[in-house]
């Protein structure tokens, strides 16, 4: 099955959606309500962002896991030894925002929490009710008042041939939370795993939004929808003397949620926030 392309106003926009991530765990959405004008102009304010040295004031707290996170001080893949080659900032709608991003990153992420929500009732709906039996509370109950819903802004920088061998911009893993939207990037790179382990390039054309599930709807589930691989590779040619930005909204249960027997939603983010090396 490949990845569907997704009309977010179509009639069967919800059965085409779960059946996308049920088979590949991907789907890319077009149509859907956010302006291509607020994800331009939202980049354009942390380009500005990154390229000031003023970034360092914003260093992320460790036990917020808020703020900007430099280079030196990036993740690394589960299981990895090198870190990514980005530097990025970690927003949650209850943290401080640095002034001169803040009217569209605070829009932007209203606007894809709302968007993820939604989309999150369509997997609820889409879902057999054998595979909701499995569910601790309906997913759509889950993310209510939930504080850990994340939009994190990264930029990947140019490539200078001085990187550690073998390291690239993001390298293979899964996502943590619920679901996953990507708003499309400003440069080609992103390479998606499906569930039979087939590498897609997936698009950056304007205006797209792709959707991916992570292992925290993995694990309620039972594995009905798996969590899924994805990576960014490093350019070539010309391409090396550009920066990359992405802008990824991850979508969150409420700490307290039970994912599968007795462990809840906080205790595994804070496993895997300590095996990133976000956290001690």
């Amino acid at each position: 099955m490949s990845i569907q392309t997704v009309d977010f106003v179509d009639p069967l926009a919800s059965f085409k959606f779960a059946e996308s991530l049920l088979n590949t765990g991907f789907a890319v959405l077009t149509n859907h309500p956010i302006s291509q004008k607020l994800i331009f102009d939202t980049y354009n304010d942390w380009q500005h962002f990154f390229a000031d040295d003023e970034k360092e004031k914003y260093r992320f707290k460790e036990s917020e896991q808020s703020g900007f996170f430099p280079l030196d001080v990036a993740e690394k893949a589960k299981g990895a030894t090198i870190k990514d080659l980005k530097e990025f900032y970690s927003y949650y709608n209850w943290a401080p925002c640095p002034q001169k991003v803040s009217v569209n990153t605070q829009k932007i992420y209203t606007q894809l929490l709302n968007l993820s929500s939604a989309l999150l009732q369509w997997i609820e709906d889409e879902t057999p009710p054998k595979a909701q039996s499995m569910l601790s509370e309906p997913l759509s109950n889950m993310i209510k008042e939930s504080q850990h819903n994340l939009l994190r802004v990264i930029h990947y920088p140019p490539l200078f041939k001085n990187e550690a061998e073998g390291a690239i911009r993001a390298a293979p893993h899964e996502d943590i939370n619920l679901i996953t939207l990507l708003p499309a990037s400003t440069q080609p790179g992103l390479q998606v795993k499906d569930v039979v382990g087939t590498w897609h390039t997936l698009t950056c054309d304007p205006g797209a939004i792709i959707v991916n599930t992570g292992e925290m709807l993995d694990i309620a589930t039972n594995g009905f929808f798996k969590a899924t691989t994805y990576q960014v590779v490093n350019p070539s040619g010309e391409d090396t003397k550009l920066s990359q930005y992405s802008m990824p909204f991850f979508l969150h249960p409420r700490s307290d949620v039970r994912l599968r027997g007795s462990k809840t939603a906080g205790e595994f983010l804070d496993e895997r926030l300590r095996e990133l090396g976000l956290k001690s």
